[in-house]
């Protein structure tokens, strides 16, 4: 995955969903290593780029609001159901992810996508073949099987990373801009 274009840090996303203001505490040690930040970003923004081949910008959509639902992460899901808000998307199927009921998807290939996505998060050790065999059988290509695991893996690293920076901005909640 490369990202053709030049990190701006006044539009990092996970800045904006943990609530980091420019030259606060938090957010002066998360840019001590820009470069991560940049990385994070552009990671964001090539999971999530229309062009992406194999999984539907919508499915993505849908497993990131769903992996936020189920970590729970509030504000990155807020961020996620923003974005859906974007794009057509059946109303049926967003109210299941939304519930965090997958087996209410009429589409078995979005429920076993939704699936394996709360397998992964849930109990990451039943990721095993026989979970990955069922994507196949829904009609994923091994790339997109590749992309949705990298996806997942992603979310759980935002999820991660946006609560670290909750909590460490709740430590200093004087925090003022230098």
């Amino acid at each position: 995955m490369t990202v053709s274009h030049q990190y701006d840090i006044a539009s990092d996303l996970v800045d904006r969903v943990a609530g980091l203001t420019p030259g606060s505490a938090t957010h002066t040690l998360r840019h001590a290593r820009d470069k991560v930040a940049a990385a994070t970003q552009g990671s964001y923004e090539g999971l999530f780029d229309p062009a992406l081949a194999g999984i539907t910008l919508v499915e993505r959509l849908l497993v990131a609001l769903y992996a936020s639902r189920l970590t729970p992460s509030a504000a990155l899901a807020a961020h996620y159901r923003s974005e859906l808000g974007k794009h057509d998307v059946d109303a049926a199927q967003l109210k299941a992810v939304e519930a965090g009921s997958p087996e209410d998807v009429t589409d078995a290939r979005l429920r076993a996508i939704l699936t394996f996505t709360k397998t992964l998060i849930e109990n990451p050790v039943a990721g095993d073949k026989a979970a990955l065999h069922k994507l196949p059988a829904a009609g994923l290509t091994t790339p997109a099987i590749v992309a949705l695991a990298q996806l997942i893996a992603f979310l759980s690293y935002q999820t991660r990373l946006v609560a670290g920076l909750q909590a460490l901005k709740q430590l200093a909640p004087q925090e003022t801009t230098a």
